[in-house]
Protein backbone atom coordinates (compact mmCIF):
# COMPACT_ATOMS: atom_id res chain seq x y z
CA UNK A 1 0.00 0.00 0.00
CA UNK A 2 1.32 3.42 -0.98
CA UNK A 3 -0.32 6.60 0.33
CA UNK A 4 0.64 10.01 -1.04
CA UNK A 5 0.66 13.00 1.31
CA UNK A 6 0.78 16.27 -0.57
CA UNK A 7 3.17 19.07 0.28
CA UNK A 8 0.36 21.52 0.99
CA UNK A 9 -1.11 19.21 3.63
CA UNK A 10 1.93 19.65 5.89
CA UNK A 11 1.93 21.95 8.87
CA UNK A 12 3.44 25.41 8.33
CA UNK A 13 5.04 27.84 10.75
CA UNK A 14 5.90 31.41 9.71
CA UNK A 15 8.33 32.99 12.18
CA UNK A 16 9.50 35.71 9.81
CA UNK A 17 13.17 34.71 9.88
CA UNK A 18 12.16 31.03 9.66
CA UNK A 19 9.74 29.33 7.29
CA UNK A 20 9.16 25.75 8.40
CA UNK A 21 7.02 22.98 6.93
CA UNK A 22 6.28 20.03 9.23
CA UNK A 23 5.61 16.57 7.78
CA UNK A 24 4.64 15.37 11.28
CA UNK A 25 3.30 17.01 14.41
CA UNK A 26 5.86 19.44 15.79
CA UNK A 27 5.78 22.44 18.15
CA UNK A 28 2.55 24.36 17.48
CA UNK A 29 1.42 21.99 14.72
CA UNK A 30 -0.49 19.01 16.07
CA UNK A 31 -2.23 16.42 13.91
CA UNK A 32 -3.07 13.12 15.65
CA UNK A 33 -3.11 11.41 12.22
CA UNK A 34 0.52 12.43 11.58
CA UNK A 35 2.58 11.84 14.71
CA UNK A 36 5.34 10.04 12.83
CA UNK A 37 5.73 6.98 10.64
CA UNK A 38 7.41 3.89 12.06
CA UNK A 39 10.41 5.24 13.96
CA UNK A 40 10.59 8.39 11.83
CA UNK A 41 9.36 11.18 14.10
CA UNK A 42 10.18 14.51 12.40
CA UNK A 43 10.87 15.92 8.96
CA UNK A 44 10.98 19.70 9.03
CA UNK A 45 11.77 21.60 5.84
CA UNK A 46 13.31 24.86 7.08
CA UNK A 47 14.42 28.07 5.40
CA UNK A 48 16.51 30.37 7.61
CA UNK A 49 16.95 34.03 6.68
CA UNK A 50 20.50 35.46 6.45
CA UNK A 51 22.05 36.27 9.82
CA UNK A 52 19.41 34.32 11.75
CA UNK A 53 19.13 30.90 13.35
CA UNK A 54 18.24 28.71 16.29
CA UNK A 55 19.87 29.80 19.56
CA UNK A 56 21.31 27.27 21.98
CA UNK A 57 18.72 24.67 22.92
CA UNK A 58 18.71 21.08 24.18
CA UNK A 59 17.74 17.61 22.97
CA UNK A 60 17.65 14.19 24.62
CA UNK A 61 17.28 10.62 23.35
CA UNK A 62 16.86 11.39 19.65
CA UNK A 63 18.87 10.70 16.47
CA UNK A 64 18.91 14.00 14.55
CA UNK A 65 19.98 14.26 10.90
CA UNK A 66 20.55 17.55 9.08
CA UNK A 67 20.47 17.53 5.26
CA UNK A 68 21.36 20.89 3.71
CA UNK A 69 19.92 21.75 0.29
CA UNK A 70 21.30 25.25 -0.28
CA UNK A 71 23.25 27.80 1.70
CA UNK A 72 25.21 26.59 4.71
CA UNK A 73 24.28 25.73 8.27
CA UNK A 74 26.65 26.69 11.08
CA UNK A 75 26.52 24.14 13.92
CA UNK A 76 27.92 24.46 17.44
CA UNK A 77 27.28 22.04 20.30
CA UNK A 78 28.18 21.18 23.88
CA UNK A 79 30.35 18.29 22.69
CA UNK A 80 32.81 20.83 21.27
CA UNK A 81 31.83 20.51 17.61
CA UNK A 82 31.89 23.74 15.60
CA UNK A 83 31.07 22.85 12.02
CA UNK A 84 29.75 24.27 8.80
CA UNK A 85 27.29 21.98 7.01
CA UNK A 86 27.24 22.67 3.23
CA UNK A 87 24.95 21.08 0.63
CA UNK A 88 25.93 17.44 0.09
CA UNK A 89 26.88 16.86 3.71
CA UNK A 90 24.85 14.66 6.05
CA UNK A 91 25.20 15.41 9.76
CA UNK A 92 24.10 13.02 12.50
CA UNK A 93 23.82 14.12 16.10
CA UNK A 94 22.91 11.55 18.76
CA UNK A 95 21.35 13.52 21.61
CA UNK A 96 21.48 10.61 24.08
CA UNK A 97 21.69 11.74 27.71
CA UNK A 98 21.53 15.35 26.60
CA UNK A 99 23.20 17.83 24.26
CA UNK A 100 22.97 21.60 23.74
CA UNK A 101 23.46 23.05 20.27
CA UNK A 102 22.78 26.04 18.03
CA UNK A 103 22.26 26.36 14.27
CA UNK A 104 22.74 29.61 12.34
CA UNK A 105 22.89 31.00 8.83
CA UNK A 106 25.85 33.37 8.84
CA UNK A 107 25.83 33.94 5.05
CA UNK A 108 24.86 37.43 3.93
CA UNK A 109 22.11 37.59 1.32
CA UNK A 110 21.60 33.83 1.13
CA UNK A 111 18.83 31.74 2.68
CA UNK A 112 19.79 28.39 4.21
CA UNK A 113 17.40 25.65 3.10
CA UNK A 114 17.66 22.34 4.93
CA UNK A 115 15.81 19.32 6.27
CA UNK A 116 15.85 18.46 9.96
CA UNK A 117 15.07 14.77 10.52
CA UNK A 118 14.47 13.01 13.84
CA UNK A 119 14.61 9.24 14.30
CA UNK A 120 13.62 7.46 17.51
CA UNK A 121 16.70 5.70 18.93
CA UNK A 122 16.90 1.99 19.68
CA UNK A 123 18.30 2.62 23.14
CA UNK A 124 17.88 5.61 25.42
CA UNK A 125 20.52 7.10 27.69
CA UNK A 126 23.52 6.62 25.38
CA UNK A 127 26.45 9.04 25.33
CA UNK A 128 25.91 11.96 22.92
CA UNK A 129 27.68 11.64 19.56
CA UNK A 130 28.34 13.47 16.30
CA UNK A 131 29.24 12.49 12.75
CA UNK A 132 29.33 14.36 9.44
CA UNK A 133 30.14 13.10 5.93
CA UNK A 134 30.04 14.41 2.37
CA UNK A 135 28.10 12.65 -0.40
CA UNK A 136 28.69 14.13 -3.85
CA UNK A 137 26.05 14.60 -6.52
CA UNK A 138 27.89 12.04 -8.65
CA UNK A 139 27.40 9.40 -5.92
CA UNK A 140 23.64 10.06 -5.87
CA UNK A 141 23.05 10.50 -9.60
CA UNK A 142 20.57 7.93 -10.96
CA UNK A 143 20.79 5.74 -7.87
CA UNK A 144 19.86 5.51 -4.20
CA UNK A 145 23.02 6.21 -2.20
CA UNK A 146 22.97 4.92 1.37
CA UNK A 147 23.79 7.95 3.54
CA UNK A 148 22.74 6.80 7.05
CA UNK A 149 22.37 3.32 8.52
CA UNK A 150 22.62 1.39 11.82
CA UNK A 151 26.00 -0.11 10.90
CA UNK A 152 27.56 2.69 8.84
CA UNK A 153 27.46 0.47 5.73
CA UNK A 154 28.95 1.77 2.47
CA UNK A 155 30.50 4.74 4.23
CA UNK A 156 27.20 6.09 5.52
CA UNK A 157 26.88 7.91 8.82
CA UNK A 158 25.92 5.59 11.67
CA UNK A 159 22.59 6.10 13.43
CA UNK A 160 21.52 4.48 16.69
CA UNK A 161 18.15 3.58 15.19
CA UNK A 162 16.64 0.75 13.15
CA UNK A 163 16.47 2.88 10.00
CA UNK A 164 18.39 3.34 6.76
CA UNK A 165 18.32 6.56 4.75
CA UNK A 166 19.06 6.79 1.03
CA UNK A 167 19.45 9.90 -1.13
CA UNK A 168 19.15 10.08 -4.92
CA UNK A 169 19.10 12.46 -7.88
CA UNK A 170 16.96 11.54 -10.88
CA UNK A 171 16.31 13.15 -14.24
CA UNK A 172 14.99 11.86 -17.55
CA UNK A 173 15.47 8.12 -18.04
CA UNK A 174 17.30 7.60 -14.72
CA UNK A 175 15.57 5.14 -12.40
CA UNK A 176 16.17 3.03 -9.31
CA UNK A 177 14.72 -0.08 -7.68
CA UNK A 178 14.90 -0.85 -3.97
CA UNK A 179 13.81 -4.18 -2.49
CA UNK A 180 11.58 -3.73 0.56
CA UNK A 181 10.72 -6.01 3.46
CA UNK A 182 6.88 -6.04 3.56
CA UNK A 183 7.04 -6.37 7.36
CA UNK A 184 8.75 -2.97 7.58
CA UNK A 185 7.77 0.52 6.47
CA UNK A 186 9.26 2.83 3.86
CA UNK A 187 8.91 6.57 3.46
CA UNK A 188 9.72 8.65 0.39
CA UNK A 189 10.22 12.41 0.72
CA UNK A 190 10.65 14.34 -2.53
CA UNK A 191 12.95 17.25 -1.81
CA UNK A 192 12.64 18.99 -5.18
CA UNK A 193 11.51 18.42 -8.75
CA UNK A 194 9.05 15.71 -9.72
CA UNK A 195 9.26 11.91 -9.65
CA UNK A 196 7.14 8.76 -9.74
CA UNK A 197 7.22 6.27 -6.86
CA UNK A 198 5.70 2.92 -7.86
CA UNK A 199 3.90 4.82 -10.61
CA UNK A 200 2.47 7.50 -8.31
CA UNK A 201 3.37 11.07 -9.27
CA UNK A 202 5.11 13.19 -6.63
CA UNK A 203 5.95 16.89 -6.63
CA UNK A 204 8.38 18.80 -4.41
CA UNK A 205 7.45 18.43 -0.75
CA UNK A 206 5.21 15.41 -1.34
CA UNK A 207 5.71 12.14 0.52
CA UNK A 208 4.81 8.52 -0.12
CA UNK A 209 4.05 6.36 2.93
CA UNK A 210 4.62 2.70 2.07
CA UNK A 211 3.48 -0.41 3.93
CA UNK A 212 3.31 -4.12 3.00
CA UNK A 213 5.19 -3.64 -0.27
CA UNK A 214 8.10 -5.72 -1.58
CA UNK A 215 9.72 -3.10 -3.80
CA UNK A 216 10.06 0.60 -4.52
CA UNK A 217 10.55 1.78 -8.10
CA UNK A 218 11.55 5.39 -8.80
CA UNK A 219 11.22 6.75 -12.33
CA UNK A 220 10.29 9.71 -14.54
CA UNK A 221 12.32 12.20 -12.57
CA UNK A 222 12.54 15.82 -13.56
CA UNK A 223 15.32 17.59 -11.65
CA UNK A 224 14.38 15.35 -8.71
CA UNK A 225 16.16 15.01 -5.38
CA UNK A 226 14.66 12.37 -3.11
CA UNK A 227 15.16 10.83 0.32
CA UNK A 228 14.02 7.25 0.98
CA UNK A 229 13.75 5.76 4.48
CA UNK A 230 13.66 2.06 5.34
CA UNK A 231 12.00 2.04 8.76
CA UNK A 232 11.13 -0.22 11.66
CA UNK A 233 7.44 -1.23 11.71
Amino acid sequence: MLTVRKSQDRGHADHGWLQSYHSFSFAGYHDPEHMGFGNLRVINEDRIAPGMGFGTHGHRDMEIISYVLSGELAHKDSMGNIKGIPPGDVQRMSAGTGVQHSEFNHAQGQTTHFLQIWLLPDVQGIAPGYEQKTFTDAEKRGTLRRVASPDGAEGSVKVNADATLYAGLFDGAESAHLALDPARKAYVHLVRGSLKANGQALSAGDAALIERETALALSDGQDAEVLVFDLAP
